[in-house]
């Protein structure tokens, strides 16, 4: 591992074209590293301590909080407490933003947005989890930071990436130069660079959607993903593979070529999954990664978001896929 470049050496002479900003670049992924690496020790070691579970509560979401969860949220949120930068947060887990750096002497000029243990539901059966996360520019960072500042384009993202905490644990990342995959190694809780500049197929033979909600679901999702249980000379052309959570499932389908969809439903009109923290962070990654996201019409990054929790469809993966699937729901 020690010919690798490690994730510190990879940001400093990746992001140096961003002039002003690529020292605080630098810093802030380095504690989101930081933050994801103290949470990958906590899920390996889950069966052991007293930190599976719920907590009896419910989030903003109306999803009940696991303790992880929670430790989670707060290993993000103390990380970036002390990057002066880091100016306010959106979580999953916290009904409104939390203000870190606002004093008149020191405003932070980046806003973070978190989901901060997604797929949290599996994590008592050991199926993969992972973290979501971007960072913002705020326009006016002379300005007492507010919520409205949240109220963005997924376009406007200058960070965005996910951490998968599985076999091992990754750290996925953009910052608008292509995406890259680092890998962390343990025994010197370093992330190393073993995913160099990944390019997702533009086709793929993986549609994961969750076939449970079919009688739920738009005409066109029906159609499509009867489309992809058509076979040709007797053999299948799709193969379903669907895990429940997120981050897994996309990891996969970006390297291998596949479709994630998360529709619309009769009793979710909007979605399940939320604009700022889950579907513009993995929108942004995929089209790096020369793939395509949007929420069965339009292109998920020129959705302005209109509350920090606002839901939305989510068609997400390689190109011709998602765009087969925007056809079948122009057509019905």
């Amino acid at each position: 591992m020690s010919t690798a470049k490690s994730l510190k050496e990879f940001t400093i002479q990746s992001t140096s074209h961003h002039s002003e900003d690529a020292h605080h670049f630098v810093q802030l992924i380095e504690h989101i590293a930081r933050a994801g690496n103290q949470l990958s020790k906590q899920i390996n070691i889950a069966g052991l301590t007293d930190i599976l579970g719920d907590i009896g509560d419910v989030n903003i979401q109306g999803e009940t909080v696991k303790k992880l969860d929670l430790f989670a949220n707060d290993a993000f949120i103390q990380s970036l407490r002390s990057v002066p930068q880091c100016a306010a947060i959106v979580s999953e887990e916290n009904e409104d933003i939390i203000v870190l750096n606002d004093s008149p002497n020191k405003r932070g000029e980046f806003l973070f947005c978190i989901d901060p243990l997604d797929g949290s539901s599996n994590i008592d059966v050991n199926i993969s989890v992972g973290t979501i996360f971007s960072f913002y520019k705020r326009k006016d960072s002379s300005k007492k930071v507010s919520k409205e500042e949240f109220f963005v384009q997924g376009n406007e993202q200058v960070i965005a990436g996910y951490i998968i905490y599985s076999s091992s644990t990754m750290l996925v990342f953009t910052t608008g130069d292509g995406v890259n995959g680092f890998t962390l190694d343990p025994s010197t809780e370093t992330f190393y660079l073993t995913h160099p500049d990944i390019k997702t197929p533009l086709n793929g033979e993986i549609f994961s959607i969750n076939e449970g909600n079919d009688h739920l679901v738009p005409e066109g999702v029906r159609k499509y993903t009867q489309f992809c249980h058509e076979t040709s000379n007797g053999k299948r052309t799709h193969t379903a593979r669907f895990m429940g959570s997120l981050v897994a499932d996309f990891h996969r389908n970006m390297l291998k070529g596949g479709i994630y969809i998360y529709p619309t439903t009769t009793v979710a009109p909007n979605g399940r999954l939320r604009l700022l923290y889950e579907c513009a962070p993995l929108a942004w990654i995929i089209e790096q990664a020369g793939g395509k996201a949007s929420d069965g019409f339009s292109r998920i990054l020129d959705i302005r978001t209109e509350d920090i929790h606002q839901r939305v469809p989510l068609f997400i993966g390689s190109s011709e896929m998602v765009e087969q699937a925007e056809q079948y729901m122009l057509e019905n």
